[in-house]
């Protein structure tokens, strides 16, 4: 299956996280899916620790928070779907709604996803006292897997670490540098205070209890950072997954198994040829010895499925009449050698039957009484040996088993009993081992953490009528307030995106004065469109395909940046031009063929011909004769 160009380089845990941040800070997308989520794992705590502090029933909020881990489930397969629909187009245009519905479409696979990975997690910090968390990482792209429909979600783990293949390492390193989130903790913290500390220097508000809430060794101030980092992060937590799965392809299929295929030897030139009739000799004789096979396995196959094994009573038969043909007094020499075959097995039948055919044969088809003499004596010995062998196997069977039924409890000897006058020597008690100190020190330190201290008796004091409790309240409610107004907000941007860019005026494009780009032949702008494409079919014609490739494409460039559907700079990459395409829509998918062309080409140094050139003319060419747009004014 042919792949994009993005995905040809095996990257790093350090640009695997800096490409997952550039993507969130320049797509709407990824937040509009995982914002709605976040919001409602940031109440849904909030909640649940104003019911712990006030002594109130845990039910509801319980249950409220476990709702709201699975929407947060739901809206990572929904924005794992979309970040993967963002950097391969496998289905068109990526859309918020379109990832909405398939991650719907894979809800029940995702809400085991979401039970497994809690589970997982608790247990795996809970016995590891959190360093198998970073250890077992495997399973941080649960719900990218889990999107793309492979193997059982009950199997999440094994099927995430089948996924990333060599890639496993960087997911190690990506979840060590996710670590960041306690800098951005604190900063949240430190912006916080700067804030009220502005409002209370140059508006003059008095913020002390405000100020006395957002503080350190407030308990609920701290899970409102840590919920909120959590949340903020939630983005990056989808796009690194997606991004390691790609990165675990690429690993497993493209540019490891092209350095493993350039690294054979060369064949030897110099070796000569076979001549042509040695081959075509070689061949003739492939060919008969084929049919002959063909031809009899048939027949082999039908003796196979005919034969059974033969009786012992049919086989002294038959080596009767084999003596009574040969007119030879056996009964002397081998009376004694008949006995062993009445012992003989079910397993040792097939041999019995060949060795019977093979002594007719003998004495009927070849009519050689004496070698079916000598051959029927010495088979009838190696049977003896045979049988006598089985005996003595099945007699050391019998032996060990009778030693186990003696060896079982009901068969031992009693011990004698000891007198009672004699005192029993004082065994001393055993040390526990590390496991179970481990063990103890675990149960008491949870033990010291969800104990409850002894209430102190309150004394009844008249109330004020505005107390620092209801004002900690009302933040709380101002603050999941603008964070859900934030949401709506970037989910109407999100969804409306096409609209707004539907009915957008023109691009502001500014160029580059074409005398200071004359001298760069690596510049796009340097030439305009007709001239790129003269100086391909110039180099065509001299036969450097690769390089006539190049410039139809710097055409194609050059092009697209006149007629406002690109913003041309040298420090952009090619797929950011595609991501950021602002064109006619009609030519996104050509202009994407065109560029995955491109990089295979002059990259990834596949060799171009004559007719990849002309493939390539053909599909730049409607592109380069479409009509111009007027350019913007000032452009």
């Amino acid at each position: 299956m042919a792949v994009s160009a993005l995905e040809l380089r095996p990257r790093n845990a350090v640009a695997l996280m800096d490409a997952a941040l550039r993507l969130c800070t320049r797509n709407a997308g990824v937040w509009a899916l995982t914002l709605p989520g976040g919001a409602a794992v940031v109440a849904a705590m909030l909640y649940l620790a104003e019911s712990v502090r006030m002594g109130w029933p845990l039910v509801v909020p319980s249950l409220l928070l476990t709702l709201a881990w699975f929407l947060r489930g739901l809206g990572q397969g929904a924005t794992c779907h979309y970040v993967q629909e963002l950097l391969l187009g496998t289905q068109g245009e990526p859309s918020a709604w379109a990832s909405l519905k398939a991650a719907l479409g894979r809800m029940p696979a995702l809400f085991i996803a979401v039970a497994y990975l809690l589970g997982l997690n608790t247990l795996v910090v809970m016995v590891t006292g959190g360093l198998g968390y970073i250890l077992l990482q495997s399973h941080g792209v649960g719900y990218a897997a889990v999107m793309q429909g492979r193997g059982s979600p009950l199997k999440l783990y094994g099927t995430c670490s089948r996924l990333l293949g060599p890639a496993r390492g960087t997911a190690l390193w990506v979840r060590v540098l996710m670590s960041v989130q306690v800098l951005a903790f604190f900063n949240l913290h430190i912006a916080f205070n700067f804030l009220l500390f502005l409002g209370r220097k140059l508006v003059g508000v008095d913020l002390t209890f405000a100020e006395r809430f957002a503080s350190l060794d407030n308990g609920q101030w701290l899970i409102f950072l840590a919920v909120t980092t959590f949340a903020l992060f939630e983005p990056v937590r989808a796009a690194t997954a997606t991004l390691l799965l790609v990165d675990g392809r690429v690993r497993q299929e493209g540019l490891d198994l092209l350095a493993s295929v350039q690294q054979l030897p060369s064949r030897d030139l110099g070796r000569p040829l076979p001549p042509p009739g040695a081959t075509r000799g070689a061949a003739m004789l492939a060919v008969v010895l084929g049919l002959g096979l063909l031809t009899a396995a048939p027949a082999h196959a039908q003796d196979t499925e005919d034969a059974k094994p033969l009786a012992p009573a049919e086989a002294l038969r038959r080596l009767g009449e084999v003596t009574e043909a040969c007119e030879a007094s056996m009964d002397e020499d081998t009376a004694g050698l008949y006995a062993p075959l009445e012992s003989l097995g079910p397993a040792e039948a097939v041999k019995l039957d060949r060795f019977v055919r093979r002594v007719e044969r003998q004495a009927f088809d070849e009519e050689d009484c004496d070698k079916a003499r000598a051959t029927l004596t010495q088979g009838l010995t190696t049977m003896g040996a045979t049988v006598d062998a089985q005996a003595r196997a099945d007699a050391r069977a019998a032996a060990a088993r009778a030693k186990d039924i003696l060896a079982r409890p009901e068969f031992a000897e009693a011990a004698p009993k000891a007198e009672k006058d004699a005192p029993e020597p004082a065994v001393p008690p055993e040390t526990p081992g590390w496991w179970q100190r481990f063990i103890d020190w675990l149960g008491a330190q949870l033990k010291k953490l969800f104990e409850r201290e002894p209430a102190e008796p309150r004394q009844e004091t008249a109330q004020p009528f505005l107390t620092g409790a209801s004002l900690a309240n009302v933040l709380v409610v101002v603050l999941v307030t603008l964070t859900l107004a934030v949401l709506g907000v970037v989910l109407l941007r999100a969804l409306n995106r096409d609209k707004r860019r539907a009915g957008a005026e023109g691009v502001q494009v500014s160029t580059v004065d074409a005398s200071t780009l004359a001298g760069d032949a690596h510049h796009a702008l340097s030439r305009p469109p007709e001239g790129w494409a003269h100086l391909a079919d110039e180099l065509a014609a001299r036969g450097a395909y690769r390089e006539a490739v190049r410039s139809l494409y710097l055409a194609l460039l050059s092009r697209l940046h006149r007629d406002g559907a690109i913003l041309y700079d040298e420090t952009l990459s090619n797929w950011d031009y595609l991501s950021q395409f602002r064109g006619r829509a009609e030519w996104k998918a050509p202009f994407r063929e065109l560029t995955r062309r491109f990089d295979f080409a002059w990259y990834g140094n596949l060799p171009v011909g004559v007719d990849g050139y002309r493939e390539f003319r053909a599909l730049t060419e409607p592109l380069l004769a479409a009509p111009a747009r007027p350019e913007v004014a000032g452009a």
